[in-house]
């Protein structure tokens, strides 16, 4: 790796936009046969609703003697597809050669994937493959929740002098059970946009939800949260799909789904509800201005319990004290409309930081 400091992303341009809007991307989880793929390709064509056509190539599977993709074999039914169709092509990458590959046969965009995006050295492997190029690649977020890992990954591809970055938010694998195939978590994504708001943010709701029956609410989210389009996986047969079938649509499945979403502008032109808005969002400084205040007087208090503690011998963490706020705490939070997972997390950062106060009075910090 060069010895100079990679580019931030504060200067990256969000060109999804200049592109369209929404940005979508549809298309199979596999390129399986030629048929498939164009008939496919042509039914979306048809929905007028599809900006790139994807379709995996190479496919990282976890365990061995899945399908792990039609190789090289399947770049050149991509070119075909793109020149019968007119829709630009795009694909998975997880290795300098991957990327070789795509170059020599002229597909238009690059994603990497989660289980790339978490190793560096693969990265940047990538990173170098790409330098002297400038075509527009996506890069997912890693496969578990770590956002300096996901910007990590980013600053790489931007290093090597690709101008045309976005990212994909496709969900977070936890420990634990849920609906959904791997967790939404949007706290992360909404981060990252926090940090570099020129970004282009896309949602892959398949990946996200890992059943078909869910897309449509988790798509609409995405949109409501301001992302910059969607990549939804389609085949022109899910169920006989050799990868991933229960999250694929048919071409008019997706046609239906995308006619249901509603996508709304980030701000109003209308005067008046502007000023509406402002009126509110005042209400709201106000209230958090209580809140922040009422914070402060409840760490005094715990600076004194933390005193008497001290003087008395108690340890700092009490089980039924913590079990007792817990307990109660959730019951008036539900009571009010509140969520048990809201209330749970807030106690928890709540909790940490008296531990903390009272663990300074302790040791005369």
């Amino acid at each position: 790796m060069s010895d100079q400091p990679v580019n931030t992303l504060t200067e990256v341009q969000n060109w999804l936009n200049q592109t369209a809007s929404p940005f979508i991307i549809s298309g199979p989880c596999s390129v399986e046969t030629p048929e498939q793929l164009l008939e496919t390709a042509l039914g979306l064509k048809e929905t007028q609703k599809v900006n790139v056509l994807r379709g995996g190539i190479w496919k990282p599977r976890t365990r061995p003697n899945s399908f792990e993709g039609i190789g090289e074999l399947g770049l050149k039914w991509m070119q075909q597809v793109k020149v019968e169709t007119g829709l630009p092509v795009m694909t998975e990458v997880a290795t300098g050669e991957h990327v070789e590959l795509c170059l020599k046969h002229n597909i238009d965009m690059l994603w990497i994937g989660a289980r790339t995006t978490v190793n560096p050295f693969s990265v940047q492997e990538i990173a170098d493959a790409l330098k002297g190029v400038d075509i527009p690649v996506f890069v997912k977020n890693p496969v578990n929740p770590d956002l300096q890992l996901w910007i990590g990954a980013l600053e790489r591809i931007q290093g090597a002098g690709i101008t045309k970055l976005a990212a994909i938010h496709r969900g977070f694998s936890i420990h634990g059970s849920s609906i959904y195939r791997n967790k939404p978590m949007w706290e992360i994504p909404i981060a990252l946009r926090s940090l570099f708001p020129n970004l282009g943010i896309i949602c892959d709701p398949s990946h996200i939800c890992g059943r078909r029956d869910l897309l449509q609410q988790v798509s609409q989210r995405a949109m409501d949260l301001g992302f910059d389009g969607l990549m939804i996986e389609t085949h022109r047969n899910p169920n006989d799909a050799w990868s991933d079938a229960e999250q694929q649509l048919t071409p008019d499945a997706f046609d239906r789904l995308m006619e249901s979403l509603q996508f709304r502008q980030a701000n109003s032109a209308d005067l008046t509800v502007a000023n509406d808005l402002q009126s509110l969002r005042s209400k709201i400084d106000k209230i958090d201005e209580e809140i922040i205040a009422l914070f402060g007087d409840r760490m005094k208090i715990t600076e004194e319990i933390g005193l008497y503690k001290k003087q008395y011998g108690i340890t700092i963490f009490q089980l039924e004290r913590w079990q007792e706020i817990m307990s109660t705490r959730s019951l008036l939070a539900t009571k009010i409309g509140l969520t048990e997972e809201f209330i749970s997390k807030f106690l928890e950062q709540l909790h940490k930081e008296s531990i903390r106060t009272q663990t300074r009075v302790m040791n005369n910090e």
